[in-house]
């Protein structure tokens, strides 16, 4: 509990970057609700304001630095607000922070959350600003559960931390090594959100299928999640390509409620890429499982990463990206223009890419893509797809927005059926990424 005269009675929070600092803002709106503060929207009620950041990508930063700014306009306005910053840019930046940013009370990484009620009295004793960002080989939160929203989907972070040490990515450095959960805690946690009203799970982790917790593997704990009751579709990201095997994707086959979907992030088509971003494996190899992926789960969608203008990138190198796509023709692609982050192995190449080339190349990619899915979407017209019905539709109050087993979405005009339903849907057309739809009434 916060001392009995604190003046802290309300705190904002916001979150910026990938689903993991989504789970955890989730986790800290838990720990921050059972010492007895509200939450508020409104920043100009909070008492303390935090925002849980992400150190990925650079644009990440900048919107942060910003958004700093705006708080300590506040701050001058009210002296008591307390301004945190948490999470993977508290630990990869708090020494500028400290630095140029003086009026920022507390800055947590992400194995500290539970510390944060603590600090927060001890600032308002000592009026200094503090700092945790001690990495902990053991931290996974075990014993403490989110406090989430209503809807449709609830995030379940299953193990923390990355081994794999990909030269261009900084989580290592601000997450930590891997460790995991107990089954047990995790399958306590989807049971508490089926309770909460959640019928999809997505499983989280740095690096999910290199889930280990004593003898148990993520096959296995697939296996425990998909039999609890409730639980009507379970996803998972992001996955390691070398950790996806056929003992996984053979569960994945035989469980109704576990998506055929795979996110399969492919980062470059070049070996020699590959091999300069530590990705440990060949382009063949990745070939070779996405192939396996779809045999062994027919109709499986498929998602990737791609990142365009490592150092060192060629245009020969760039082709064979291409080439890889038009091998594999994955569904959707999330594509980013390399930019080095701090303590990566490749912020140190000298042959970086120039900035006019990347972005030619990554016009290039998106232009590619984007055949590919409305092929592969295109293929699913006259098909029945089951939806689950996720929210309505942005663009008519008539129509719902729903996703399917495999992971594309579908508008189709309103029935008798409500959010949270999975409904057959006939595909009747597909317009870019988006299919369309008629609800089989009865069927």
């Amino acid at each position: 509990m916060l001392q009995s005269n604190s003046k802290i009675k309300s705190y904002a929070l916001e979150t910026y970057g990938c689903q993991m600092n989504v789970a955890d803002s989730e986790l800290v709106d838990g720990i921050l609700k059972d010492i007895g503060l509200k939450k508020t929207e409104d920043l100009n009620n909070a008492d303390a304001i935090f925002v849980n950041t992400c150190a990925i990508r650079e644009n990440a930063e900048k919107k942060i630095h910003s958004r700093l700014g705006n708080f300590y306009k506040l701050k001058q306005e009210k002296p008591h607000l307390i301004i945190g910053v948490l999470g993977c840019m508290a630990q990869n930046l708090k020494n500028d922070l400290l630095k140029n940013k003086p009026y920022v009370d507390i800055i947590l990484g992400p194995d500290s959350y539970r510390n944060l009620p603590k600090l927060m009295n001890r600032h308002m004793m000592e009026k200094n600003s503090i700092v945790d960002t001690k990495l902990s080989r053991y931290e996974v939160y075990e014993d403490l559960f989110p406090k989430r929203n209503e809807g449709i989907n609830a995030w379940v972070s299953i193990m923390r931390g990355c081994d794999k040490f990909c030269s261009f990515c900084i989580v290592p450095f601000t997450r930590g090594r891997e460790r995991s959960r107990s089954v047990e805690s995790i399958v306590t946690e989807v049971r508490k959100a089926v309770d909460q009203g959640f019928v999809e799970i997505t499983l989280l982790g740095q690096n999910v299928n290199s889930y280990k917790h004593e003898n148990n593997s993520f096959a296995e704990l697939l296996l425990a999640v998909s039999d609890i009751n409730g639980v009507e579709r379970i996803r998972y990201t992001s996955p390691h390509p070398q950790d996806i095997n056929v003992e996984l994707l053979e569960v994945m086959a035989s469980r109704k409620n576990i998506c055929n979907y795979v996110h399969f992030p492919m980062q470059s088509g070049s070996n020699d890429i590959l091999k300069r971003m530590n990705r440990t494996y060949t382009k063949e190899h990745f070939h070779y499982m996405a192939d396996k992926i779809r045999e062994i789960m027919p109709n499986c969608g498929l998602s990737t990463d791609i990142i365009v203008g490592f150092p060192g990138e060629t245009d020969k190198d760039f082709e064979e990206t291409l080439d890889l796509m038009n091998k594999i023709k994955f569904n959707s692609a999330f594509t980013f223009k390399y930019s080095p982050r701090p303590y990566t192995k490749a912020e140190q190449f000298t042959d970086q890419v120039d900035e006019s080339i990347k972005k030619k190349r990554l016009d290039e990619l998106i232009t590619l893509q984007k055949e590919h899915t409305l092929e592969l979407n295109s293929k699913k017209i006259d098909s029945i797809e089951h939806v689950l019905i996720e929210k309505e539709s942005k663009k008519s109050s008539n129509h719902w927005a729903g996703r399917t087993d495999s992971n594309e979405w579908v508008i189709f005009e309103k029935k008798s059926s409500n959010i949270k339903d999975i409904v057959p849907v006939e595909i009747v057309n597909a317009t870019g990424v988006i299919l369309h739809g008629k609800e089989m009434v009865g069927a």
